[in-house]
């Protein structure tokens, strides 16, 4: 006798395994370029703090899809550019005196420990390879491409603190630079911030070949401050001027 189960009659025979669900390439590729383009425009400046991003203006502007625009959406929020509020929508990020003082001060423990962990003597390969992406962060910046400016500082950024040799600690410092982008666009359009940096970084480059690491500390810390500075003076300006009431209308007719 056969010790078979016979299935019941409409049951299926076997259960096959769900397919994974497989995302589109295409709308993914599409997604993040819309992302790091409004992530360019917010870092310079063209889409300024608490602006509207709103999905019917990105379904125009960049032909997408509305599932694709909810996407990008969700990619700024996630890159800290952007925050949702309820009854408002996506709105790019603001940051009180305190929100910028205090990533500031973590983004400073970050970058000095990153920079107090290279070993030294550095690579001299290393070392030339960071001096090519800043020549052409030079070209880019002499020729005025803000946007090439802005792509090749970060990779500026990720190549120096990658020297720390912990990759969970630079991707912690590209992470939480990212998330002052917003705060950046103060600072970046202007001539003389953007040769103060440009200037720091040779100097680390320097400070790397002579394996001077207190001058390579006081560099990241100081590299630091411009953009900070220049968004708490923008935020103090701001508030002092909403501070001002309005003139009388009564007053001004007399």
């Amino acid at each position: 006798m056969s010790n078979a189960v016979t299935p019941k009659r409409g049951a299926p025979s076997s259960v096959k395994p769900a397919k994974p669900a497989v995302r589109d390439r295409n709308t993914d590729e599409t997604m993040r370029a819309v992302a790091d383009e409004l992530e360019e425009r917010i870092v310079l400046g063209v889409i300024h703090p608490r602006e509207r991003l709103v999905e019917d203006d990105l379904c125009e502007r960049f032909q997408l899809k509305r599932h694709v625009a909810r996407q990008v959406l969700s990619e700024l929020e996630r890159r800290g550019l952007v925050e949702r509020r309820k009854n408002v929508g996506a709105l790019v990020k603001s940051f009180t005196a305190r929100e910028v003082t205090e990533l500031y001060a973590l983004r400073e423990l970050l970058e000095t420990d990153a920079a107090s962990r290279i070993a030294f003597p550095v690579d001299s390969w290393k070392i030339d390879e960071l001096a090519a992406i800043q020549t052409q962060h030079d070209e880019a910046a002499m020729a005025g491409d803000l946007r090439r400016v802005f792509r090749l500082n970060m990779a500026f950024h990720r190549a120096f603190f990658a020297l720390s040799e912990n990759a969970a600690l630079t991707e912690a410092i590209c992470e939480y630079e990212r998330r002052t982008h917003a705060i950046r666009s103060v600072s970046i359009v202007y001539p003389q911030y953007l040769e103060k940096a440009r200037v720091e970084h040779h100097q680390m480059i320097r400070a790397l070949q002579s394996g001077e690491r207190d001058w390579l500390i006081k560099l990241c810390r100081e590299h630091l401050a411009p953009s900070r500075d220049a968004y708490l003076e923008a935020h103090h300006r701001r508030s002092m001027a909403a501070a001002v009431p309005a003139p009388d209308e009564s007053a001004r007719q007399s």
